[in-house]
């Protein structure tokens, strides 16, 4: 079997508009997402002799992983008979961080599969994802999208708004489940005729220059992230005060960003965070074409 490898970039949330819960339990959302340069390093290879399935090898992750839930989805409903393959993650995006680490995981072990089984069918690796969980699907392709819906709805968008971004985290876990139920719990659901307001301005701003231009950029999550996790709070004000255009929890958090000016000078942003732990990365958006993330052959490659 030929070895396959891809990245799989993070995302961050330059908007996530929450709305009101729907008949399946799930919010309605209005988001928009970019990729980022931060990314996970995925390889598939023939799993090792004697090998009865499927398995994914996430040094440093302990637990089940949705990359392996993805190779299982993707067999049934393609039918791919192939021997037993192995996954192998190379993680650096935070753990349970807000940047949909796992679930661009998952959609990266799509696009794994598909090259090797031959499937060069984008729209079928999206729709294999949307059960996987809300992000997945918006990972296959990457790049700036507009999602609505519970996340299964996807615009790509027009807008290119190069920004220099700064990844703090932070030493703690929060899961999406227990933010939206925070946020419930204070009552932060936007109405529904709110949320379609939203909607039609965040629609028109992605048409043109952008969300971040039109003064769009918030987080409805992120006082239910920063009730959960009161150190958001420092992040947030080092971010502010190193200089960020924007700071804000990305996605459920607890992982905060900063957004800078494309042409930053990084010193002085370092040196004001300093006293931050180690793990700060520096990274860019990517716009609508992420480079790295579709797979390419061969052992030992790196995309």
């Amino acid at each position: 079997m030929t070895s396959w490898a891809c990245t799989a970039p993070a995302k961050v949330n330059l908007c996530l508009y929450v709305g009101p819960t729907r008949e399946d339990g799930r919010h309605e959302l209005v988001t928009v997402m970019d990729s980022v340069s931060l990314h996970d390093h995925l390889t598939l290879t023939a799993a090792p002799p004697g090998s009865t399935g499927d398995d994914v090898l996430c040094p440093g992750v302990e637990g089940p992983n949705l990359a392996a839930d993805a190779l299982a989805a993707f067999r049934a409903e393609t039918g791919w008979d192939a021997p037993p393959v192995r996954v192998t993650i190379e993680k650096r995006i935070p753990v349970a961080g807000g940047m949909a680490g796992g679930s661009a995981d998952a959609a990266a072990a799509l696009r794994l599969a598909a090259a090797a089984a031959g499937v060069d069918d984008v729209a079928l690796l999206e729709r294999i994802a949307e059960p996987l969980g809300a992000d997945v699907p918006s990972q296959v392709r990457g790049g700036r999208v507009l999602a609505e819906g519970a996340g299964e709805r996807l615009t790509p968008s027009a807008a290119d708004e190069p920004h220099a971004v700064v990844v703090l985290p932070l030493d703690a876990q929060l899961s999406a489940g227990a933010v939206y139920a925070e946020l419930d719990r204070r009552g932060g659901a936007r109405p529904a005729d709110e949320l379609d307001d939203l909607r039609a301005r965040v629609s028109a701003a992605e048409a043109g220059d952008g969300v971040i231009a039109a003064g769009l950029v918030a987080n409805d999550l992120q006082d239910a992230a920063l009730a959960l996790c009161p150190p958001i709070a420092v992040a947030l004000e080092a971010l502010r005060d190193a200089g960020a255009v924007h700071a804000m929890v990305s996605g459920s958090g607890p992982t905060v960003v900063g957004l800078f000016p494309a042409d930053v000078d990084w010193a002085p942003v370092l040196d004001e965070l300093a006293d931050f732990p180690a793990g700060i990365s520096g990274a860019r958006l990517l716009g609508r074409d992420p480079a790295g993330r579709w797979p390419v052959p061969g052992e030992g490659a790196r995309p």
